[in-house]
C-alpha cells in the first residue's frame, strides 16, 4: 500500500540534517584553537584535520549519487545518521592527531551523505522555479546552523565548557532529523532518464556540466576558506571571530530565504556572476580591515558568497536535469573536495606568513591572517571572468523541460 508522501515533513527533516552539518562546521571552527593547544598541533596539522571533513564529504557524494538511483534517499539518509553519530562519538573520545583525522572523516562522510540524499530529494519534490527557490531555502539552514553553532560555541567557551561538550551538542539536531525521517515514504525521480546512471553520466559529460564543475570548486573555496579558518585568521583583527562567523552566516541565511524573487529577476547565471564580484570585494576588504571595519567587510563577504552553493545546484537541476541525483552529488562533492585540498594549504600559508615575521602559528599576528586572506582573493577574481562568460552564453537559453508533476504517490525505498 502506497502512503502519501509528507513533503513538508521530509523538507523539515532535510533542514535539520543540514543544521547538523552546519553545526559540525561551526563548532569545529570554534574549537580549532583549543584542539591545537590540547594536542600540540601546528596550523598545517589542523589543516589536515579540517581536510578530513571536507574529504569525507565528496567521497560520500561520489558513492551516494549513483546509489540514489538504486537504493533511494531513505537508506542514504539512515547511513548519514549512522556516520554522523559514529564520527561525533569518535571525535569526543579522540586522543590525538590520528584519532582526530579518522573521526573527522566520518563526520564529513555523514555531511556528504546528507547532501547526497536531500538535494535530489528536494528537486524531486518541487519543480520549475520552485526548485532553485526551495534549494536556497534548504541551504539557508547551512548558514543558519552555523549561526547556532558559532554562538553556542562562543557561549560554551566563555563559560569554560570543554570542546568535547561542544561537539556533543551536534548530536541534538542529528537525533531530530532521524526522528522526522523515521517511518516516512520518499519521492521517486520526476525527470525521465534521471534515474538512469548511464543517462546521468551522458549528461555530465557535456561541456556545460564540466564547466560548472570547475566553477563549483572555486565557489566552494571562496566561501569555506575564510569561514573555516575564521578564528586563527581573524582573532587579532579587533573583532570576535565567532561573532563575525555568526554575522556572516546569519546574513546568508536571510538572503537564501528570500532568494526566490532575486533568482527570478536575475536568473541563476546573473546571481552567481554578481555574487563573485561582491565576494572578491568582501575578501579583499577583510584582508585589510581592523576594528569595526571587520564587521562591514564581513557583511559584504556574506552577501557575495550567500547564493553560490544552492544556486549552482539549482542551475544544474534546471539546465542539466538529466544529470539527476548523481550530477548534483558530484557537483557538491567537487566543491567539498576542492575545499579539502586547500585546508592544509591555508594552514601552511598561516605557518609561512608567521615564520616570515619570526612568530609561531599560535602567536601569529594580524598581518599573518590578513596576508592569508589576500591569497584567497584570487578565487573569486577567476570566477568573475568565468561567470561573466557564462552569463552571456546562457542569457537566451531556457531551462530544460521536465515533467512538472512531482511523483508524490510513487514512493521508492
Amino acid at each position: 500500500m502506497n502512503l502519501t508522501i509528507n513533503r513538508s515533513r521530509l523538507f523539515n527533516a532535510s533542514c535539520f540534517a543540514i543544521i547538523t552539518t552546519a553545526m559540525a562546521f561551526a563548532i569545529r571552527a570554534g574549537v580549532l584553537t583549543q584542539l591545537g593547544k590540547e594536542f600540540n598541533l601546528t596550523a598545517q596539522e589542523l589543516g589536515y584535520v579540517n581536510q578530513m571533513a571536507f574529504l569525507g564529504f565528496p567521497i560520500a557524494m561520489i558513492f551516494g549519487g549513483p546509489l540514489y538511483n538504486i537504493i533511494g534517499p531513505k537508506r542514504i539518509a539512515w547511513v548519514a545518521f549512522a556516520t554522523h553519530v559514529l564520527g561525533l562519538v569518535l571525535t569526543i573520545t579522540a586522543s590525538g592527531f590520528w584519532s582526530l583525522l579518522i573521526s573527522t572523516f566520518f563526520v564529513g562522510f555523514g555531511n556528504g551523505t546528507v547532501e547526497a540524499a536531500c538535494n535530489p530529494m528536494v528537486t524531486d519534490m518541487y519543480s520549475g522555479n520552485q526548485t532553485t527557490k526551495m534549494l536556497n531555502r534548504l541551504h539557508m539552514w547551512f548558514p543558519g546552523g552555523i549561526v547556532i553553532g558559532s554562538l553556542l560555541s562562543k557561549f560554551m567557551t566563555d563559560a569554560g565548557l570543554s570542546w568535547q561538550l561542544q561537539i556533543s551538542a551536534i548530536l541534538i539536531p542529528a537525533v531530530i532529523y532521524a526522528a522526522l525521517f523515521f517511518g516516512q515514504q520518499f519521492p521517486a525521480s520526476k525527470v525521465e532518464g534521471a534515474s538512469s546512471t548511464g543517462e546521468n553520466l551522458k549528461a555530465m559529460a557535456s561541456p556545460l556540466y564540466l564547466f560548472m564543475l570547475a566553477c563549483m570548486a572555486l565557489t566552494a573555496i571562496s566561501e569555506f576558506g575564510p569561514e573555516q579558518w575564521i578564528d586563527p585568521i581573524m582573532r587579532n583583527a579587533g573583532a570576535n571571530p565567532m561573532l563575525i562567523l555568526a554575522l556572516v552566516t546569519g546574513l546568508m541565511a536571510v538572503g537564501r530565504y528570500f532568494a526566490g524573487p532575486i533568482v527570478h529577476r536575475l536568473n541563476p547565471t546573473g546571481v552567481i556572476w554578481g555574487s563573485s564580484i561582491v565576494a572578491a570585494i568582501g575578501i579583499y576588504m577583510m584582508s585589510n580591515a581592523t576594528g569595526g571595519m571587520v564587521y562591514l567587510s564581513a557583511v559584504i563577504f556574506a552577501i557575495g558568497v550567500c547564493y553560490f552553493w544552492p544556486t549552482m545546484l539549482g542551475f544544474v537541476a534546471e539546465y542539466i536535469p538529466k544529470s539527476g541525483a548523481f550530477g548534483l552529488s558530484i557537483m557538491g562533492g567537487m566543491g567539498m573536495f576542492a575545499t579539502s585540498i586547500f585546508q592544509p594549504v591555508i594552514g601552511s600559508w598561516l605557518d609561512t606568513e608567521a615564520a616570515k615575521r619570526g612568530l609561531t602559528a599560535e602567536t601569529a599576528d594580524l598581518a599573518t591572517g590578513q596576508a592569508t586572506l589576500g591569497h584567497m582573493v584570487i578565487f573569486p577574481l577567476i570566477l568573475i571572468v568565468a561567470f561573466g562568460i557564462l552569463f552571456f552564453v546562457m542569457r537566451n537559453r531556457k531551462p530544460g523541460h521536465v515533467d512538472e508533476s512531482v511523483v508524490l504517490n510513487q514512493p521508492i525505498q
